[in-house]
């Protein structure tokens, strides 16, 4: 007797875990007086900083892309590490690009990173207008045209009328993805008027509810953001417990068509 062959249909969508966390620079601060206390040790190398980063390099083994924002990409205060590198390959993900934005001679230099499981098919990256130079965008693309998974890195500006601009300048930069996320430090909470205005210029959608992740140690405010278009369903958002920095990471879990966002490395678990 021979037995009838059976196919097995390909799975109809694909879920991925998105993780956005402002590293700030691999230090962690617990209380606001530590701004002043550890304003030194904030411009040097450290043990302590190492050792933040490899805790933080445990937790990012379990996201398929993640955002980060405030990560030094290689001065005075990381020791001349590139942070968004060490920490890619600390965590075995495959991929990873940074782009860096605000020097401050070689004592300081922030970058936002992309650090993801999938092969992007390309980083962008684009200055975010600002009266004060020194904020950027990351753009990565997974796949192409319309199976595109487009994911936007931000830090955006401390002022109102700063943020506005920026966040009008990002909207045009995403409204020919269907499948597009916003992920970042937007520095405003879900209800401000520039996020209104974000809303009604663009596909991304408010939060059902905000999350709040500043400060770390007493969340109170939601600052950091994962939004998306109404072609990704968001599953969930939640902050992680851990704080690495002054900022909680804010993770979600997305699906998606399983065509949507290229070809991921497989999840091992550690």
């Amino acid at each position: 007797m021979t037995r009838a062959a059976t196919s097995q249909a390909a799975p109809a969508e694909r879920r991925l875990r998105l993780l956005s966390c402002n590293i700030l620079a691999g230090a962690s601060v617990q209380r606001y007086r530590e701004y002043v206390t550890r304003s030194i040790n904030a411009v040097l190398p450290g043990r302590s900083k190492m050792d933040n980063l490899d805790r933080l390099a445990e937790v990012l083994s379990q996201f398929d892309v993640i955002g980060l924002q405030e990560a030094d990409a290689g001065s005075l205060r990381s020791g001349f590490l590139n942070q968004t590198r060490y920490l890619a390959e600390t965590a075995g993900l495959p991929f990873w690009s940074h782009q860096p934005n605000r020097a401050m001679a070689k004592l300081a230099h922030s970058a936002n990173g992309l650090i993801s499981r999938l092969e992007p098919h390309s980083v962008l990256d684009y200055p975010l207008p600002s009266r004060i130079p020194g904020r950027g965008a990351l753009l990565a693309q997974f796949g192409e045209g319309d199976n595109a998974l487009a994911v936007m890195i931000a830090h955006l500006s401390l002022s109102a009328p700063a943020r506005t601009r920026q966040l009008g300048f990002i909207a045009e930069l995403l409204q020919d993805f269907p499948h597009a996320v916003l992920m970042g430090d937007l520095n405003t909470e879900p209800g401000s008027a520039e996020m209104q205005q974000l809303f009604a210029k663009s596909t991304l959608q408010p939060p059902a509810q905000a999350t709040p992740t500043f400060p770390s140690w007493k969340p109170r405010r939601a600052l950091d953001h994962i939004l998306t278009s109404p072609a990704i369903q968001l599953e969930k958002t939640w902050a992680l417990p851990q704080a690495f920095s002054d900022h909680l990471p804010l993770a979600a879990e997305i699906r998606l068509p399983a065509h949507v966002g290229g070809k991921a490395a497989p999840r091992h678990r550690r």
